[in-house]
């Protein structure tokens, strides 16, 4: 039985949203897209509003641009928002893992999960949202180490960003932040990490951030975003395209629910960099106290 022609219509534009959302969260405008992908600009417009009916391979084509799996393309109802995590968890697990885990959702037993060591405090958001400054101003003031952890992705490849994407693609990228991320983590000193704008897109290093830090949104609106980071020169993936801002908001938009899982979220809209700082300080104050109770850390004075 096929389906009917009101089915297919709705399957092209569950694809297409995908597709959009898929590059708002790699923060890619629409012409990225397009070079990297080697698929017209024009096509892959029809694709996003449902009325492109793209082949697999060209599909495939838009998914390895964007370092995405084809499967997170396609219109499916995921049984769980971590789905895609699960997956990964699953593609990177041995043997031994896998039958544990199927033990385990079988109805098996498994000792109580162990809470992941505290590594500080983690700052998410979008590109000029304040992390860096706001992040060196937090640190200095309870005096731990500040860490950015693209500048970390640099170092340790000697390379920029740019570059790495340029020569590996988007997933290369993010298995480099990866391993960053998890360097960091070994050095088991505390520190507040300044993380990239679209760490949020990739399931396993984010739930790491998450599950290791005190996790804060510094949430502001498209505007100021945009006005910041015009500031600091740099419009990157946003480059000589008209259409910047609407890109931004979709990016925002895509990636709101995603930022939202933080423990927390200070908004820095209309703030000066000292107002958005004492918010900032605020809002880590109950956690540092907490943390020092738990694992007997040196108190910090706020």
């Amino acid at each position: 039985m096929t389906d009917s022609p009101d089915a297919e219509s709705r399957f092209l534009e569950q694809l297409g949203q995908r597709v959009r959302t898929m590059r708002a969260l790699r923060g890619m405008s629409r012409k990225v897209l397009a070079k990297v992908s080697g698929i017209s600009e024009r096509y892959i417009a029809q694709l996003e509003s449902g009325k492109g009916n793209v082949s697999i391979v060209l599909l495939r084509r838009v998914a390895d641009a964007m370092g995405a799996h084809l499967e997170d393309l396609l219109p499916s109802a995921d049984p769980t928002p971590d789905w895609q995590m699960f997956r990964d968890l699953l593609r990177k697990a041995t043997p031994a893992q896998i039958a544990q885990a199927k033990d385990l959702l079988a109805g098996g037993s498994a000792s109580a999960p162990r809470r992941a060591p505290f590594c500080g405090i983690a700052l998410i958001g979008l590109r000029g949202a304040g992390k860096s400054t706001l992040g060196r101003m937090l640190a200095k003031k309870i005096g731990w180490s500040f860490v950015e952890l693209n500048k970390e992705v640099e170092q340790q490849n000697g390379l920029s960003v740019a570059e790495i994407i340029a020569l590996y693609g988007q997933e290369g990228f993010r298995r480099m932040e990866q391993a960053a991320l998890q360097q960091l983590l070994a050095r088991n000193e505390l520190m507040v990490l300044a993380t990239g704008g679209g760490i949020v897109s990739e399931p396993l290093t984010f739930d790491q951030i998450l599950s290791s830090f005190y996790t804060i949104w510094l949430k502001a609106e498209p505007e100021e975003h945009m006005a910041r980071v015009r500031r600091q020169g740099d419009l990157r993936p946003m480059a000589d395209d008209r259409s910047a801002m609407a890109e931004l908001r979709n990016i925002l938009l895509s990636r709101e629910p995603l930022y939202a899982r933080a423990a927390a979220v200070v908004d820095t809209a209309g703030l000066s960099v000292d107002a958005a700082a004492a918010r900032l300080i605020d809002a880590v104050r109950p956690v540092l106290q907490n943390e020092a109770r738990s694992f007997g850390l040196r108190s910090v004075a706020l």
